[in-house]
């Protein structure tokens, strides 16, 4: 592949990207059936019609993409999709296994111990050389992170940072 092929195909996740932000080409569809059915029905609706690009189907309902997808999987559609909001009880990869039901920042006292499982697997995928199993551990940590941040909880979220910010 010539480097001009190549820097097209870099830039095609760009171009996805400022075509979503583009909010000048969402479709309205007042006054039909579409306005009677629920953001989910719609979504597994332009799926099965043949609509598959998440992006498209986002903007065509007004949603978030990671919900677009959420709502696909639950529904059986779509599968191996994984963000922020996946739910870790989801096999992602080969790590998954050992890290479901790991995290939780209901409390201060749950992240603590989240955290310190978080730890556990983190030293004992050092101890095996193994460097994916630890960045497992460091990304399930920054989920918990964020995710107690922006559900308002700071002092959960900050057990999560002050154990990234030591690894």
């Amino acid at each position: 592949m010539m480097t001009q092929e190549l820097l097209q195909e870099e830039m095609k996740p760009l171009s996805l990207e400022l075509e979503y932000a583009d909010e000048s080409g969402v479709e309205k569809r007042e006054g039909t059936a579409t306005e009677t059915r629920s953001k989910k029905e719609q979504i597994i609706a332009l799926y099965e019609s043949g609509v598959t690009d998440i992006a498209q189907i986002t903007r065509r309902v007004s949603a978030r993409p990671s919900y677009v997808a959420q709502v696909l999987q639950n529904a059986g559609i779509l599968k191996g999709y994984f963000d922020l909001y996946t739910t870790t009880a989801r096999e992602q990869n080969i790590y998954s296994r050992f890290f479901r039901n790991v995290l939780s920042f209901k409390t201060i006292e749950a992240a603590r111990e989240s955290v310190r499982k978080i730890d556990r697997l983190y030293n004992y995928f050092e101890r095996l050389g193994d460097r994916a199993g630890q960045h497992q551990a460091m990304v399930l940590a920054l989920t918990g992170k964020n995710r107690a941040r922006w559900s308002g909880k700071m002092e959960e979220s900050k057990i999560f940072s002050e154990w990234l910010a030591s690894h």
